[in-house]
């Protein structure tokens, strides 16, 4: 899904932007990051999917995944400026166990993330967000929703999910730019009270 493109005359970074903030969105394997950087980012995002192949069938678990034909095999990058003088980049990880190191690499000066997860396989999440654990890496928990996938109440899926009492949850749309705004303001504000906390 593309996003809602910048003007000709927006394509380039404004001279003014003084500050650039560096946000992972991550997640399992098909959880929707793809469709998350393009519902947001104002110019065409950078994607470097591939067709996925009977090879790659044997290595990917597509229980449950439905209409599934491509797959990120590096990541997926996208811009949103937020004002004449800041711009944020979002960098879409991929999501299969193999591409774990590449991972690591991208929470590299990143200032936080946002993890899509998904109500039917919500136990796919515990490798993501263990690895922003060990990167000392803060979080937010986006629900993605999906048609047909089952809805539980928020209690229900942070028990699930093992979340600290703080730990932002919150459930998107990553079709819709507006409901993906949202779960995006709500990480940037926890990661700013955090911020601010820290120099109390």
């Amino acid at each position: 899904m593309d996003s809602v493109l910048a003007s000709d005359g927006d394509l380039y970074l404004r001279w003014t932007v003084q500050t650039a903030v560096k946000i992972l969105v991550v997640g399992h394997f098909a959880v929707g990051k793809t469709t998350f950087v393009g519902s947001l980012s104002e110019i065409r995002p950078l994607r470097t999917e591939e067709t996925m192949t009977q090879a790659g069938a044997s290595v990917d678990d597509l229980a449950g995944i439905d209409g599934k034909t491509t797959t990120t095999v590096a990541m997926d990058f996208g811009r949103l400026t937020l004002s004449d003088s800041l711009v944020l980049y979002l960098f879409g990880a991929p999501g299969q166990q193999r591409f774990t190191r590449l991972w690591q690499d991208m929470t590299q000066g990143a200032l936080g993330a946002l993890v899509l997860a998904d109500t039917r396989r919500l136990d796919q999440s515990f490798d993501v967000m263990g690895l922003l654990e060990e990167q000392g890496l803060p979080y937010a928990v986006a629900v993605n929703h999906f048609d047909g996938a089952p809805a539980y109440p928020e209690e229900e899926i942070r028990e699930a999910l093992d979340l600290l009492p703080e730990t932002p949850l919150i459930t998107c749309d990553a079709r819709d730019r507006i409901s993906s705004t949202h779960a995006l303001i709500t990480l940037v504000e926890y990661l700013l009270n955090r911020t601010v906390q820290e120099h109390v």
